[in-house]
Order: structure tokens, then sequence, then C-alpha cells
């Protein structure tokens, strides 16, 4: 059942671009999927950030943007910058991210000052290292064992 575990959209450099230029390569080619596909993940990262931001937080953590250490979800996703341009503060939580900062944003390495400053902690996916602080944590994770 992992491949029925929401996310929070696709996103990242590749696929929302390859999806708009299909698109536009099919412009005058009778279809609905891919612009459908479009829209529901402009849709859903839209629903997202109006989740996180009606928790008025100050400051919105997000705790890793790769899924494995080798592949960076790009955070640079429209989703950060929809909570961005609301005056909300974000910082990242990434081991993987040897930069000090990521898109504008604050790369945190001590995981209790990354927890401490956040009011929201976004994760993909609930982690062992975040039950905590759970009370802080915004998922769409159904399962909480992927």
């Amino acid at each position: 059942m992992q491949y029925n575990n929401p996310s929070f959209g696709y996103g990242g450099y590749c696929l929302p671009k390859d999806t708009k230029q299909l698109l536009a390569n099919y412009d005058n080619v009778p279809n609905n999927i891919v612009g459908a596909i479009v829209d529901a993940n402009r849709t859903r990262k839209d629903f997202i950030a109006e989740q996180i931001l009606e928790k008025n937080p100050k400051t919105v953590g997000i705790y890793r943007l790769a899924m494995k250490e080798t592949a960076i979800n790009e955070g640079k996703d429209d989703f950060m910058e929809r909570i961005r341009a609301k005056g909300v503060n974000i910082v990242i939580y990434d081991p993987s991210l040897k930069t000090d900062t990521f898109e504008n944003s604050k790369v945190i390495r001590d995981f209790d000052e990354f927890c401490n400053m956040s009011d929201v902690i976004v994760a993909n996916r609930m982690d062992n290292m975040l039950s905590d602080v759970k009370e802080k944590v915004y998922t769409r994770d159904i399962y909480f064992r992927d």
C-alpha cells in the first residue's frame, strides 16, 4: 500500500517543467489528462500551503527535502514560495545538504535547534526523530510506516 500513501504533490525541477511542456506540445491535440495532472498538482500544493498557513506560524521548518540522500527534491517548489510569500520564515533541516542556505532558506544543522525554532514542521513522511515534536508536525503520511 506504500504507493497509495499521499504526498505533497510532485515538485522538483524536471517533472513540473516536463508536464507543462508536454501540455504545450500537444496544445492542438484534444486531451484532458495532462492538463488535469498539472491542475491537480497546483490545487494540491495550494491546499497544503493553506492548511499550513491556517496554523499561523512565524517559522515553518521543512524536515528533509530529499527522499533519498542522492536526490534532493528540489525544495524550490512553489509550495515553499507560497508560504514565504505570506511573510513566513522557512528553515530547513536536511543532513544531506552541504550549504548554509537552500533556495533563500537557512539550513539548520542542529536538530534540536530546528525543532525549537519551527512552529510547524513539514515532513513528507513521519520519522521517529520527530516523535518528541509530533504536535508540530504537518504531514500527509496516513500510514506512518513508509
